[in-house]
């Protein structure tokens, strides 16, 4: 094995990390969601219904996003396995991660654009997801394939480090209590930026960006692309031989069952991750910076369970790992449904009790840990159900499988939670979900396929 080429895909994980940890899950949604909320109700309306209104424009935002992804990753996929391509694409996409990235620092508290940050941040997600499958189809040819599932773990690990690592600069240097003006530390942020502005928090974008371009200069230097087979390209028959490849799904059970598993499974994390800092402020009433030390706690759980789920994974295979990762995931959900500031599981708690605040940072130990290995231990079964020389077009089915019904968890909730008027119950879908997601994988094969 190279060991300076794996080390230099791990640090795409450690490098695109932070658009997840800052963006998606603990800084940028969370306040995108109280910005939003603060100008629905300058508007006239009440604070539930802006509430509502604001999370149901991140959910658009999000399943707008994971359409486009759904649809172009498998077409993509198989355009990069035929020129036997994958880092240019790499380099494409990069620039969208930037680009995105950048663009979020425009989402001021005053006269917000909400509109034009979902598309800055649509454009980087894009970015990161299409980075994201050209990158793990590389990893079946870092090692052999006994080695493939602690490979996988420990680059997650490395990643969720990385967005550690980060979370804590921002909530230390930049990102302000609102109230006061200062970070975590007690001081303004860094290079002048205006708390009253909100620029500490707004700098997560750039920021976002910097870290990316920096730490992907390893990964650019030191892993060169597999020397694959190159055909002469024609759209018409890239297309027609992913339509053979869709088609022939009908015949391969295993890798069919697994793609669906997964689907459901991928879908109702993303759920939590997205809408659980909306939860934290919504229904615990948690401020930005708290939720950011949420943040640091769930990923330092994911970066040390991460990589002890690489091990499993190398010892037991990964199927079992994912099934243990499922049950806890759905446990924290019944957790969720089951508890806010004043109850647990309808038991009244006493008045200003911390339990729940106690309980939802363990419920974050068990996601982040939970969360990073259901994703690690699924790379691996991916690459038990693929080649080298299809691993793109692989991974971009895998992708297609984790976007197709990318809608669907951000509709459910926001359907159940019209219909009952509790947030909390809205998120009771996502435990059907992960379900779902066990009972398929009993027709999904520890091993792989042998027909590829």
């Amino acid at each position: 094995m190279n060991r300076k080429r794996i080390w230099g895909w791990w640090f795409f994980d450690w490098a695109s990390q932070p658009f997840s940890t800052l963006l998606l899950t603990f800084i940028f949604s969370i306040y995108f969601g109280e910005i939003a909320k603060t100008h629905y109700i300058a508007m006239g309306e009440s604070a539930t219904i802006a509430g509502a209104e604001a999370q149901a424009l991140w959910g658009m935002g999000l399943s707008i996003s994971g359409v486009i992804i759904a649809v172009l990753a498998p077409i993509l996929g198989a355009i990069a396995d035929t020129t036997g391509r994958r880092m240019l694409w790499i380099w494409i996409f990069s620039a969208f991660y930037i680009i995105g990235s950048l663009g979020l620092w425009y989402l001021a508290p005053v006269q917000p654009d909400l509109v034009m940050a979902l598309i800055w941040f649509g454009i980087g997600m894009i970015g990161m997801e299409f980075a994201t499958i050209f990158t793990n189809a590389l990893l079946p040819a870092l090692a052999p394939e006994d080695e493939i599932g602690r490979i996988s773990g420990s680059g997650y690990a490395f990643g969720y480090a990385g967005g550690l690592v980060a979370l804590v600069i921002m909530l230390l240097f930049f990102a302000e209590n609102p109230r006061t003006g200062h970070t975590l530390i007690g001081i303004r942020p860094l290079f002048g930026l205006d708390p009253e502005l909100r620029e500490g928090t707004r700098f997560a974008g750039p920021f976002t960006a910097i870290w990316y371009v920096v730490f992907m200069i390893p990964f650019f230097l030191w892993v060169k692309e597999p020397r694959l087979p190159r055909q002469s390209f024609s759209m018409g028959q890239t297309l027609s031989d992913l339509w053979r490849l869709l088609v022939s799904l009908g015949q391969r059970q295993s890798l069919t069952a697994w793609l669906i598993s997964s689907m459901f499974s991928r879908d109702a994390l993303n759920a939590i991750y997205a809408f659980g800092g909306i939860y934290a402020g919504t229904v615990l009433g948690w401020p930005v910076f708290l939720s950011g030390v949420f943040g640091v706690v769930s990923a330092l759980a994911a970066a040390v369970i991460s990589h002890l789920g690489g091990r499993a994974d190398k010892a037991f295979g990964p199927k079992p790992v994912i099934i243990a990762c499922t049950f806890a995931l759905m446990a924290v959900c019944v957790v969720i449904v089951g508890m806010d500031r004043t109850t647990l599981f309808g038991i009244p708690l006493a008045e200003g009790s911390r339990l729940p605040d106690a309980i939802f940072f363990a419920c974050g130990v068990v996601i982040g840990g939970a969360g990073g290995v259901l994703q690690s231990a699924s790379r691996t079964m991916m690459v038990r159900h693929t080649t080298p020389e299809k691993a793109t077009e692989a991974f971009g089915l895998f992708a297609l499988s984790g976007k197709a019904t990318a809608f669907l968890a951000p509709f459910l909730v926001a359907v159940v939670t019209e219909i009952t008027g509790n947030q909390r119950i809205g998120i009771s879908p996502l435990i059907v979900m992960f379900l779902l997601s066990l009972v398929l994988l009993h027709w999904v094969k520890a091993e792989g396929e042998a027909q590829q």
